[in-house]
């Protein structure tokens, strides 16, 4: 699953402002359903493992909503994807797709950020579900390289299960993604706040929304 939320990069907004969620708690939501996913597997095997996370990615996205009043994008794409990929892992007793089902999100929102920053629309702000406010050199800057760390994050979960065995890769993903995602986040810093609006500039920013 992907795990990017926690990217410090927002949109600017002229809709009304949501409830922000406490930063602990959002982290035990999105943790949540990946350590149970991990401890799962390791007493009982992947397909439980999988039955387990199926059901936790829903409870965390109500949870979510319940908190919030509000879906993030990124949340609810893993969801149905964990219950697709999920379903037909259990269906065909093959960990083969719920394996396969980060290549594919990530590779996804990889295309889709490129794909639409080379017309000129960066989504990134959709996407992150952000809200901090940016230019639009900052907005495009960061949408390049959000986008490539998608397509990252896909090699990268495709060279762990093909060498490596399912234990280590659910471990890795459970514990190993999220901290290269946070790290990652963490170096964009200089570039947004090199590009941020502020008073007067942010309050009259486009909607990217």
């Amino acid at each position: 699953m992907s795990n990017l939320e926690n990217s410090p990069s927002a949109a600017a907004t002229s809709l009304p402002q949501r409830q922000k969620q406490n930063p602990a708690l959002k982290i035990v939501l999105e943790m949540g359903p990946l350590v149970l996913f991990f401890i799962s597997n390791w007493k009982f095997g992947i397909e439980i493992a999988t039955g387990v996370l199926m059901v936790s990615v829903v409870l965390s996205l109500i949870g979510s909503w319940i908190l919030t009043k509000h879906v993030p994008i990124m949340p609810l794409v893993t969801c149905i994807a964990v219950l697709v990929f999920g379903s037909l892992t259990l269906v065909f007793h093959d960990d083969l797709f719920i394996k396969l089902k980060p290549t594919i999100v990530n590779s996804l929102f990889g295309m889709t950020l490129l794909g639409a920053l080379a017309f000129g629309k960066p989504l990134l702000p959709v996407i992150l579900d952000s809200v901090l406010q940016l230019t639009e050199e900052g907005w495009k800057k960061l949408t390049f390289r959000w986008g490539f760390f998608f397509f990252f994050l896909a090699i990268m979960n495709e060279a762990v299960w093909r060498t490596q065995t399912t234990d280590f890769w659910v471990m890795f993903k459970a514990f190993g993604t999220m901290p290269i995602t946070i790290v990652f986040a963490l170096a964009q810093v200089p570039l947004i706040l090199k590009h941020e609006l502020k008073g007067e500039a942010a309050q009259s920013a486009p909607d990217h929304f």
